[in-house]
């Protein structure tokens, strides 16, 4: 049987999972920026907007006994049985491949797990990988090349959304397959700009912010109802003398460095070239750090959260950087209504791309690839992003998703969704320095929590992060030169 994304085998399986809390998008259990999005509660299995049914997808495999297909997924709480949802439809949907879906951890977990799989030779043979840590597998040949798989299963890769398939093309071939993509969006809190006799639109720049920013911290904190006992996000103690902040960056460990990009191209700055010639302590990543140091420490509009997606939620702050993939998850559980915008800009826009993407194992047999390929052509279908993108919030990766009659009902009727897809042309690949050289995110996040919190000179930090991301990337581009000349 052909398989098809049946719609009714999809809300079956969500509504298995209907009262499951939901990490949206990349959460702390789930993906490369966990506390860029909000902990939040699963929209249940009605809520879910209508799909179309999917084209056949890929030839069938040759044999006609089932083939098994272990697949190792990163997403905790309802995003997590979403994940499952997908692959409980794909193996409703046809007899001749099983798919198991097997939880891993979040992505770094996932990715350790892969290493040590890779050595003891028993790897699963489809795995979920972050935008930071597909490469490192690649560079290890453990990626099959999918081009002519897809070209076999009659996958149009002309129709993935331009900026996400060329991210995991490398001398020709792909081999990421993107999925659960996503960039950041700025969230603010209507309520609370209507409050301060704001406009109801996200700032056009960071200056405009700074503006904002005393009226906003006139406010009073708005006090938050408890959630109930199901409800994931925290509701912090709050001290009497607690002041309301106008925006709040994360931590390293919720990897401050993708948001931080962005915000590196709009001073003019980069973190490095593609060929990993480190660029962030130049004139202009200095002016950018600088900039995040002085909102926090001279300005004292902006502040360091350990959860942007709790304080948003309970009040705490009135706007924030965070995933696109978190958009559900602060609209299901806001006590206010929550508006979206693009990035702001200084001397440009910047807004890079991020999440995760789907890969193949190398070494398999033939009909193990076939039967993998299968599965992510089902998930990454038109059909399958529409209906991945309407219950998670991360943004469609085919073209004919986005101008489909069904996303066009959604966007008029969520038009905070469309603000990402809007936003997405605009978009550019990471720098290298943050994507491929391991750690990458984690030196620029620690380097940037120098400056934020230990107030360090912005130029003595960069000049540390510069050596320590050269010394570090060095055995990569040997690899490289190895792998692509």
């Amino acid at each position: 049987m052909d398989a098809k994304l049946n719609r009714r085998q999809f809300l079956r399986a969500m509504a298995v999972v209907g009262g499951s809390t939901l990490i949206v998008a990349c959460g702390a259990q789930a993906t490369s920026q966990p506390t860029a999005e909000p902990t939040a509660a699963a929209p249940a299995a009605t809520e879910a907007p209508a799909a179309t049914v999917a084209p056949t997808v890929v030839m069938e495999p040759t044999k006609t006994s089932v083939i098994d297909v272990t697949y190792w997924g990163s997403f905790s709480g309802g995003l997590g049985e979403a994940e499952k949802a997908m692959v409980d439809s794909f193996n409703a949907s046809q007899s001749n491949v099983k798919v198991n879906y097997q939880f891993q951890g979040n992505y770094e977990e996932t990715a350790q797990k892969l290493t040590a799989a890779l050595q003891a030779k028993q790897t699963p043979d489809i795995s979920l990988l972050s935008d930071v840590w597909w490469f490192k597998f690649y560079v290890a040949g453990a990626l099959q090349p999918v081009k002519d798989l897809m070209a076999a299963a009659k996958v149009d890769t002309t129709d993935y959304v331009d900026s996400l398939i060329n991210e995991g093309t490398r001398k020709g071939d792909i081999h990421w397959t993107p999925f659960a993509r996503s960039t950041p969006l700025f969230y603010y809190n209507k309520d609370m700009f209507a409050a301060a006799g704001l406009p109801d639109r996200g700032p056009k720049t960071w200056a405009e912010l700074a503006e904002w920013a005393p009226k906003l911290m006139k406010l009073p904190i708005m006090a938050q109802p408890t959630p109930d006992a199901a409800a994931t996000t925290p509701v912090p103690t709050i001290a009497p003398d607690t002041k309301l902040m106008a925006f709040a960056h994360p931590n390293s460990a919720s990897y401050v460095a993708w948001l931080f990009q962005g915000v590196i191209w709009q001073h003019g700055g980069h973190y490095s070239d593609p060929d990993f010639t480190i660029r962030i302590q130049e004139e202009n990543g200095v002016r950018a750090g600088k900039f995040y140091q002085d909102s926090v420490l001279k300005d004292k509009w902006a502040y360091n959260a350990k959860d942007i997606g709790a304080d948003f939620l309970n009040g705490l702050t009135a706007t924030t950087m965070a995933s696109t993939g978190g958009l559900k998850g602060f609209e299901k559980n806001a006590k206010f209504k929550v508006g979206t915008a693009f990035l702001p800009e200084v001397d440009q826009f910047g807004c890079p791309t991020g999440g995760a993407g789907l890969a193949i194992l190398a070494g398999l047999p033939a009909e193990k690839q076939q039967a993998a390929m299968q599965y992510i052509a089902y998930a990454t279908s038109p059909e399958g992003t529409t209906t991945w993108s309407q219950a998670t919030g991360y943004m469609p990766v085919r073209k004919s998703a986005v101008e489909s009659d069904v996303m066009k009902q959604y966007f008029a009727a969520s038009p905070n969704a469309k603000t990402a897809v809007d936003q997405l042309a605009k978009t550019q690949p990471q720098d290298s320095a943050r994507v491929f050289i391991p750690g990458g995110d984690q030196i620029i996040g620690k380097g940037l929590e120098r400056i934020m919190i230990g107030a360090e000179d912005v130029a003595t930090v960069w000049a540390d992060v510069k050596m320590t991301l050269e010394e570090t990337g060095a055995p990569i581009k040997e690899a490289m030169k190895a792998i692509e000349g």
